[in-house]
């Protein structure tokens, strides 16, 4: 099958069922969302409700998925993940049955929603390690890029779906219809040629303890530095500059005046903006540290842009962007987080990382929301925007040290190369037209340095590294050139001046014919 290098991971045939079978299921789940959303919403009148809605499903990921990430190190992938989808049907299954008939109300979404939660925190490091079996190791970075593409254009396709289907229909239909989707996931499980699975990975060169247990992960992460850091500016550009849904309803409805048609139109470009950013991380070979670092920097940047934009079409289109620059990262930091830690540890590796998304999410939203209101919502892009680009320098840098400070020596290496010396073969030869032989330093020595005293019958001292032929009291040693016997040159004098130089196209004084023994 013969793929450009954006969709090299679909060469896979295993990966092509299970991207297939995802964005099935990335639909329904999305149309779920937002018909849990429109209930809650249209049942209470409350934003608080809903989002007290969301909170619950994302709370059981910062208790479970450290158990999740033991499960999924120590037992069977495909068990574990079957169970996981008939969860999630007979749950969305409820949703629907609740939303028909109204049985059990408010409290019986909440305990589905929490239930939804739980699930997931479990189900998200199995799938992750399970899934990164699916294709070599080259073509990781590849297949997570497509998989952050498959979610924003599920995302994209389920919203807008579900919101003519909640409008004609209501939200019952929504849940229904994700209930059927996890079927899709089950089928891909079962067409998975387990032939065709590759190895996670070398094994490192500290192998995980035998209990394989949740502190095992925690002291396995403390002995890695370089994926502490990357968690670490994952959380902080997270937390300050990810919740954009916060901080674009806060400009939509404040400076910007463009209310909710306004906010609908930056959501639909942030979404937009995340496709932009999946194909971008999938075209990318490597996804390494720079590739982070530098998405990390450009979006704290254009975050502080976000801040000065005066109008809803200026800020849409800073924001663009940014979600391009943040898939970008989170692909990156997925990356690296499973090529650059052993496989026995990849599912506690990505419950840490799951972890830290949520954490950044429960934090940095609410700190934004009350920024955006005392201190005002430009204030508080421009402020965030501020410390996330300090933050990912002071993150670039410790990358760099940890890493044997390659970025000196990838700077060394190119001001070494064979490119830079006509750069410094300029220098020079600007720096002969400026000041001709016998003036210069030869001047500012006779005015401004003052002449050494010699003693009667007593040879001046040679500065060390002299050469011989060096003037006494000029301070300049005489070129190699003048001080060869003139009678070397006699037979070329004729020729002396006709060679030009290719870089300046002057007369030089000291050329010489081909042969003589000056030249």
């Amino acid at each position: 099958m013969a793929l450009g290098a954006t969709f090299a991971a679909l060469r896979h045939r295993n990966y092509r069922i299970w991207a297939a079978a995802g964005f099935v299921s990335v639909i329904g789940t999305w149309m779920q969302v937002l018909g849990v959303n429109w209930y809650v919403l249209a049942e209470t009148g409350s934003a608080t409700s809903m989002g007290f809605t969301v909170l619950l499903q994302a709370l059981p990921t910062l208790v479970l998925s450290v158990w999740g990430g033991a499960l999924a190190d120590r037992l069977p992938a495909k068990p574990l993940l079957i169970g996981a989808q008939a969860a999630h049907a007979l749950l969305a299954a409820g949703l629907a049955v609740v939303a028909l008939t109204g049985t059990g109300g408010l409290p019986a979404i909440f305990a589905i929603s929490l239930a939804t939660g739980a699930v997931s925190a479990i189900e998200g490091p199995v799938m992750g390690r399970w899934a990164s079996t699916l294709v070599d190791r080259e073509s990781l970075g590849n297949a997570l890029a497509l998989g952050s593409l498959t979610n924003s254009a599920g995302r994209i396709l389920g919203m807008s779906l579900g919101a003519v289907v909640v409008a004609v229909v209501g939200p019952a239909l929504l849940f229904a219809a994700n209930s059927v989707s996890f079927v899709a996931v089950v089928v891909a499980l079962f067409a998975v040629r387990e032939g065709e699975r590759h190895a996670g990975g070398p094994a490192a060169a500290d192998p995980a303890p035998a209990d394989g247990g949740i502190r095992a992960g925690f002291r396995y992460l403390s002995r890695q530095p370089v994926v502490l850091v990357a968690l670490a500016l994952s959380f902080v550009l997270g937390s300050l500059g990810r919740n954009y849904q916060v901080t674009m309803a806060a400009m939509s409805d404040g400076p910007l005046h463009g209310g909710v048609s306004g906010y609908g139109l930056l959501s639909t470009v942030f979404a937009v903006g995340t496709v932009l950013g999946a194909l971008f991380a999938a075209r990318r070979a490597d996804l390494g540290y720079a590739v982070l670092v530098g998405a990390g920097l450009l979006a704290s940047g254009l975050q502080i842009v976000a801040g000065l934009a005066p109008g809803t079409l200026s800020f849409a289109a800073v924001i663009l962007p940014v979600a391009a620059a943040a898939v970008v990262i989170d692909t990156t930091v997925g990356a690296r987080a499973q090529l650059d830690t052993d496989y026995a540890m990849r599912g506690r590796v990505l419950a840490a990382l799951a972890v830290t998304g949520s954490v950044s999410a429960a934090v940095g939203a609410p700190l934004l929301g009350w920024l955006a209101e005392h201190a005002g919502p430009r204030q508080t892009l421009v402020l965030a925007g501020t410390v996330t680009a300090a933050a990912t320098a002071v993150a670039g840098v410790a990358l760099d040290r940890l890493r044997e400070r390659r970025l000196a020596h990838r700077l060394t290496r190119v001001l070494a190369a064979p490119a830079a010396r006509p750069v410094r073969r300029v220098a020079a030869t600007a720096a002969r037209v400026v000041r001709p032989a016998g003036a210069g330093l030869d001047a500012v020595s006779a005015v401004a340095l003052p002449r050494p005293t010699v003693l009667a019958g007593v040879a001046p001292v040679a500065l060390p590294g002299a050469a011989a032929g060096a003037r006494p009291g000029t301070g300049r040693l005489r070129s190699s050139r003048a001080a060869r016997p003139a009678q070397d040159c006699a037979a070329c004098a004729p020729h002396r001046g006709r060679r030009r130089s290719r870089w300046t196209e002057l007369r030089s004084p000291l050329a010489h014919r081909d042969g003589c023994p000056a030249a």
